[in-house]
């Protein structure tokens, strides 16, 4: 593994970093080639070829032989859209153990909300709508922050005064994940319909995977962006 592999995610507090990661392109074919106990060296041409008969076909287990495990930033609210991926694994800071930092995403713009339910479009607002969700989100922060540390100090367990934190303070977890499973969770994530701050998430993990399986992921965008 080569090059960066840490990625800032929104302003100051958000990043990925792909932290460690085993197979490759190269894993892919060689899984599918097993069936015949077949086996390529060096990832040739006809191995291409093959990714993507693959891919096109969807024939998905072979590209399950591969793992990432990322080290991820986030703020709640995105962790909780990112966790309904019932397709990776995952662990995340405690804030039963640990004392939050007081680390807390404000958005760079206000969005509208309109249409029907399940046809939601949403649309960046004026100045005056985003002015004011910036002051009043810092300002609820920092409230709740002061009563976070207040019920610490005075012996309130963790556990109970994180309440008074909101769901846009970061919070830090291992997302472990084959190709296959990632190609699911980028299919949906990076995609115009998903909220925002995802999308930017999402975005960063396939920036650094392209790194790493840079033919499947190629494969991945020629095939329409569906996941095999």
């Amino acid at each position: 593994m080569s090059g960066n592999t840490y990625v800032k995610v929104l302003p100051k507090h958000g990043y990925v970093e792909l932290e460690a990661f085993a197979g490759g392109d190269l894993s892919v074919v060689n899984s599918a080639r097993v069936s015949f106990s077949k086996r390529s060296v060096g990832y040739t041409l006809s191995d291409s070829k093959l990714l993507r008969f693959l891919m096109r076909e969807r024939h998905g287990t072979p590209f399950e032989h591969n793992h990432m495990r990322f080290r991820c930033r986030t703020p709640i609210f995105v962790f909780w859209d990112w966790k309904r991926h019932r397709i990776a694994s995952y662990n995340v800071e405690s804030a039963r153990y640990v004392q939050m930092r007081p680390d807390y995403y404000i958005p760079e713009f206000a969005r509208g909300q309109v249409g029907k339910p399940g046809d939601y479009k949403f649309v960046q607002l004026p100045d005056f709508q985003t002015k004011w969700l910036q002051s009043s989100l810092d300002e609820f922060c920092r409230d709740g922050i002061s009563r976070y540390h207040y019920a610490v100090n005075i012996g309130i367990a963790k556990e109970q005064a994180r309440l008074f934190l909101p769901m846009n303070f970061f919070v830090e977890f291992i997302f472990s994940v084959n190709a296959r499973s990632l190609m699911n969770f980028l299919s949906l994530r990076n995609d115009s319909n998903a909220i925002y701050e995802i999308q930017e998430y999402a975005k960063a993990l396939e920036g650094l995977w392209g790194r790493v399986m840079p033919d499947t992921a190629k494969a991945f965008i020629e095939n329409g962006r569906v996941a095999p």
